[in-house]
């Protein structure tokens, strides 16, 4: 597959607003299989990595989800510069996208299916582990309800009982007590399901239950619809999220200056 094929299904997937490049290397990488420059807007793929185009199609998706990132927040923000290396939820959410819609055009497949000893392995994991181990969670979610009931019948801290006598880190025991306190199916497993139990409304947790049930989407694209959906609610615009992120900076500034003042001032006295 050429340079000019590999682009003309890049855009087919979402068009972009700032040219690109496709470069095949010709090299074999260990460390990479390809890397985007932002500042020449140019996708390399390091394609003596690859044994068949699927694969180099999902680096170079991987790859142009970088660009069209860079491109959406140049629109705003003229002097950003992506740093190809970071990946974010949002990146994460963007790249899922984008292979979904090119296995639906017919450019990628994951192909798990045609290894009918994967397709077994997969069903015994989803079944005898990722639906079992997210029941066990939720029994254990209402147990830990009843120890709280207990803990405050008798008089005992429930944080310390949790601390040293359960040894269970407190961020671990609020997400399984949430499992264990709404209706949330077991088969998409333990991970999604505090996803689905941190929803506060029982439309929207069947609403979210049902994406992750339907299968096609990560789990990082799920939460950024609903990242999504909570900003559009809170009526979040491109400006008003630029002045959120300069408070942040400013205030971060701010600590940072004090806590040079604070460095500088200690090494003066030694």
């Amino acid at each position: 597959m050429d340079n000019e094929k590999i682009k003309s299904i890049l855009l087919e997937l979402e068009n972009t607003e700032i040219d690109f490049s496709v470069i095949q290397t010709g090299k074999e990488s260990k460390r990479v299989n390809g890397f985007y420059q932002p500042d020449t807007h140019e996708i390399f793929l390091h394609n003596k990595n690859f044994s068949s185009d699927n694969q180099l199609i999902y680096t170079a998706v991987h790859e142009y989800t970088h660009h069209l990132l860079t491109v959406e927040k140049q629109k705003y923000d003229s002097g950003y510069c992506s740093p190809c290396k970071v990946h974010t939820q949002g990146f994460w959410a963007k790249f899922g996208d984008l292979l979904q819609l090119a296995e639906q055009k017919g450019y990628y497949s994951i192909g798990w299916e045609n290894s009918p000893e994967l397709k077994e392995l997969t069903e015994d994991i989803k079944v005898n582990y990722l639906e079992k181990n997210g029941k066990l969670m939720q029994e254990f979610g209402k147990k830990l309800a009843k120890a709280w009931e207990l803990c405050k019948e008798n008089n005992i801290r429930y944080e310390d009982y949790i601390d040293r006598v359960l040894c269970l880190p407190r961020s671990a025991e609020k997400d399984i007590r949430k499992v264990g306190a709404v209706e949330v199916n077991p088969s998409i497993g333990f991970e999604n399901m505090k996803t689905v139990a941190s929803v506060k409304k029982k439309d929207d947790r069947a609403n979210i239950e049902q994406e992750f049930m339907q299968g096609g989407k990560s789990p990082s694209s799920v939460r950024e619809m609903m990242k999504q959906k909570a900003s559009e609610r809170r009526g979040d615009d491109p400006k008003t999220k630029l002045e959120k992120e300069r408070n942040r900076l400013e205030k971060t500034i701010a600590q940072l200056t004090q806590r040079l003042e604070i460095v500088e001032e200690s090494l003066a006295q030694l």
